[in-house]
């Protein structure tokens, strides 16, 4: 099996709303030898604003974001599926990528009408740089040096990781550089241990992680907060009914006996105090996991081996308990509410097979004669998408209803409350806040408080078209 480590430089974190501006990828083989290295970007998208943040962190002007020589994100998204598809199968690893590059990805290809699920499907599997430093941080502590910021606490930045670790950095928020960093930090955990590695690769197969829950009596579940570890031996009670992948488990420090004798209502109660005795996770987001006698004694949480032991097969063993928790749990559990934007909507079903050949065929039609394609799609989200994905890329074609009709859309979301997208007024606010706190000029924010302010005047020229 080999490996693409890869990274996302974006315009700032919210998932569906904001885009990839940067990718890189290198390819290895199974021992982290490099294979082959893919890197592209796409120009600004007409309606997406960059946060100030971001762009002051990735050092990247206004003007560079929108030359029109740049690849437009639907070419750029192409190239990443098609490169990515060839290079599969393969584990696909990012730092903190799980969490949050796979979501930009996911996202990306799915506004591009393409199957969301590249680095899932294919064969692929799937895992999480970062969880192995912390991993290998909580497990063996000599195997890497963790930095300390100036605030005194420990710190899994990226930057500083390699930086106390001898890993060559050189440009911090470069798509490449940081995925070079990440593959040279995990080269070292490869080679100082390999045990923990080999469980890093295992444990980045849904299928694996699936098996070991279900024939492990009991187990160390480790979860990551604010640069902290926390082990809790678990058990695993049952799959979760609202997400397939999902699975729930019960903290072993819980007195077993006392939760039989509850009534549901109770359960249901107990089940909703913080934190939770009920711990849920991903088979297919590469948890974390430690069987009982590989896990050092301070992973127990002070409880003794036989006693944790005991209690994981009792419950495992009584099948209408465990019955019972998942069902208090999923009683308690407050209901999922449906976005009102459509680019939140992307776990909300999967699109039909009818749907899936009128994506295929999206791809491979003119423009010309992919409207009457996007109009026959069943599910809105993707009629949504290809309809604007028209307008962005072939907008000639569209008839006129239709290009208005994306043209409000767009506008709406730019001028309105701030719950979706960033709004105008929120950039230039960000971004006075920034130039305010600034020591000296910052010629980059500037430029950029220039540009939001030509992109108002233009949309408020626009609003003022339509009202008249």
């Amino acid at each position: 099996m080999s490996f693409v480590f890869f990274d996302t430089e974006t315009t700032g974190l919210k998932r569906g709303f904001d885009q990839i501006l940067h990718f890189a990828a290198v390819r290895t083989d199974a021992n982290l030898n490099e294979l082959a290295r893919f890197e592209t970007r796409s120009r600004l998208q007409p309606h997406v604003l960059p946060h100030p943040s971001a762009l002051r962190t990735n050092g990247l002007p206004i003007e560079w974001l929108t030359d029109g020589n740049l690849p437009s994100h639907y070419t750029m998204v192409t190239d990443i599926r098609r490169t990515l598809i060839s290079w599969s199968p393969a584990v696909f690893v990012g730092f903190n990528s799980i969490r949050f590059d796979e979501e930009m990805l996911r996202h990306a290809l799915f506004q591009s009408l393409y199957p969301a699920y590249l680095t899932s499907n294919h064969r692929n599997c799937r895992a999480d740089a970062l969880s192995l430093v912390m991993a290998a941080d909580a497990v063996s502590p000599a195997q890497l040096v963790v930095p300390v910021n100036e605030e005194g606490r420990r710190t899994f930045r990226l930057q500083q990781l390699a930086t106390a670790n001898g890993v060559s950095h050189a440009r911090a928020h470069d798509a490449m550089s940081d995925v070079l960093a990440t593959l040279d930090l995990c080269r070292l955990i490869y080679q100082r241990s390999p045990e923990l590695w080999q469980r890093f690769v295992r444990f980045s197969n849904k299928a694996t992680v699936a098996d070991f829950v279900e024939a492990e009596d009991g187990f160390v579940l480790t979860e990551f907060f604010g640069g902290q570890a926390y082990h809790s031996p678990v058990v695993c009670i049952g799959s979760d009914p609202d997400q397939a992948n999902g699975r729930l488990c019960l903290s072993l420090n819980e007195d077993v006996g006392r939760l039989a004798a509850m009534s549901d209502p109770e359960l249901q109660v107990h089940l909703t105090q913080k934190p939770s005795p009920i711990r849920r996770f991903r088979i297919n987001a590469a948890p974390t996991l430690t069987a009982f006698f590989d896990a050092p004694e301070h992973m127990l949480e002070g409880g003794a081996i036989g006693d944790i032991e005991d209690w994981a097969r009792r419950v495992k063993a009584d099948i209408g308990l465990r019955t019972r928790l998942v069902a208090a749990y999923i009683a308690a559990r407050e209901p999922y509410a449906l976005s009102p934007h459509i680019e939140e909507r992307i776990y909300n079903g999967f699109p039909g097979p009818a749907d899936e050949a009128r994506i295929a065929a999206f791809h491979d039609a003119r423009w010309e004669d992919r409207f009457a394609i996007v109009q026959g799609m069943e599910d809105e989200r993707l009629r949504w998408f290809g309809l604007r994905l028209i307008y962005f890329e072939a907008r000639s074609v569209l008839p006129e209803p239709a290009r208005l009709e994306v043209e409000r859309y767009l506008t709406d979301q730019m001028t309105g409350d701030g719950s979706g997208c960033l709004t105008i007024d929120q950039a230039m606010a960000e971004t006075g806040r920034l130039l305010g706190e600034a020591v000296g000029p910052d010629d980059l924010l500037m430029h950029y408080r220039t540009y939001l302010q030509d992109r108002r005047a233009r949309l408020e020229a626009y609003r003022a078209k339509l009202v008249a």
